[in-house]
């Protein structure tokens, strides 16, 4: 069996895109599966983590009219027209028709789905946005929403498996193996992990950094960023100052999760890991995509929704750690811990290989 990726990533766009499509295409592969990526060349893209992976990957070139765009002007990740782009995806199959596609693209839908199908067996669109129609044989939406039923049933023919919540979070392995041999939390708020993004997260990890220092009752803080956050200097020097943990681009997150007796970061993809390993989060929302989730989530009491990051204050994260009692604290890990199992990359490769057909049965040989 093989299946392909069509899946960009770079600094600013697309890391947790990526992730995810990786997570799966490993799972896959440690059930035989050949799994291979297409991925454009953008700056700051990660093909070099999917190659250290052991990962095939054809690089498409990043052409001349590709514009830098807001981290909401989806059809700027792109860089080409959607009908390029599907020639150009075509062109990398190399003539082999692969039993799944999956494509994980904001910027692609129906027009590019529709070029592509004739070329491939299956076809997987990974979406969160609900906002573009589909023509695919399967559609996976990995987010909590209560009407979650209602938000495809007019994007997706009606032949299509929809595949919706958190059952089917794509989370690496290490974060089931944590799982399994979680101890009993205390519910106390001593130590404190800030995650926002890989990106730029406009700074609100300094903004969280101050509100803590206001709360002051923090006894550990591990802070986490990427390479690429413009305020890495400043987060350097908060943390040496503080004798705070300071961790960049790091690949121990689950660890560092687990450790937690609270998490605050953005509401991403995230989410997903802080609820396997059962961990309290402020949540602070950086992005469109983010905003229906954190809210529907809040909503449930699995985390404590402090709204959109610009209208935040250091005072505000402060504040809010103030009211984060015991009680508090265990009602929201005891919630996350029941909605995501940390199953859902295995059941999703399960659920992409029992959709093969069978080979068909040679004919007995007659015994003479």
């Amino acid at each position: 069996m093989k299946v392909i990726f069509r899946v960009d990533s770079s600094t600013l766009i697309g890391i947790g895109h990526l992730m995810r499509c990786l997570t799966l295409a490993e799972s896959l592969r440690e059930r035989g599966v050949q799994a291979r990526f297409i991925c454009r060349e953008h700056a700051g893209n990660l093909i070099a983590l999917l190659q250290q992976k052991a990962m095939p990957v054809t690089a498409l070139p990043t052409m001349a009219i590709n514009v830098p765009g807001t981290i909401e002007n989806y059809a700027a990740w792109l860089g080409v027209r959607q009908a390029d782009d599907a020639e150009q995806s075509i062109a990398a199959l190399n003539g082999e028709k692969p039993d799944w596609l999956v494509v994980d693209h904001y910027a692609l839908d129906i027009e590019w789905e529709q070029r592509v199908r004739p070329h491939v067996k299956k076809l997987m669109a990974i979406d969160d946005l609900a906002n573009r129609h589909h023509d695919c044989d399967a559609l996976l939406d990995q987010n909590y929403f209560p009407n979650g039923e209602q938000r495809y049933a007019t994007l997706v023919p009606p032949s299509c498996r929809v595949l919706l919540g958190p059952s089917y979070a794509l989370l690496r392995q290490e974060f089931r193996s944590i799982r399994e041999h979680l101890e009993p939390r205390s519910h106390e708020l001593k130590s404190i992990l800030v995650f926002f993004t890989a990106g730029d997260d406009k700074g609100e990890t300094l903004k969280a950094m101050q509100g803590i220092e206001l709360f002051g009752k923090a006894e550990c803080v591990d802070v986490v960023v990427g390479q690429s956050n413009p305020g890495n200097a400043e987060i350097v020097r908060k943390c040496n100052e503080l004798h705070w943990e300071y961790h960049c681009q790091v690949d121990y997150m689950p660890r560092l999760i687990a450790q937690a007796d609270l998490i605050i970061g953005a509401g991403g993809s995230s989410n997903w890991e802080r609820c396997a390993l059962g961990i309290p989060a402020l949540v602070a929302i950086l992005a469109e995509n983010q905003a229906p989730i954190a809210q529907a989530l809040g909503q449930a009491g699995i985390v404590f929704n402090l709204g959109w990051s610009s209208n935040l204050q250091a005072q505000d994260y402060a504040d809010a750690l103030i009211t984060l009692n015991h009680d508090c604290l265990a009602a929201m890990s005891e919630k996350a811990l029941a909605l995501v199992d940390a199953k859902g990359a295995e059941r999703m490769a399960g659920i992409l290989l029992a959709a093969q057909p069978k080979a068909p049965e040679q004919p007995k040989q007659k015994s003479c």
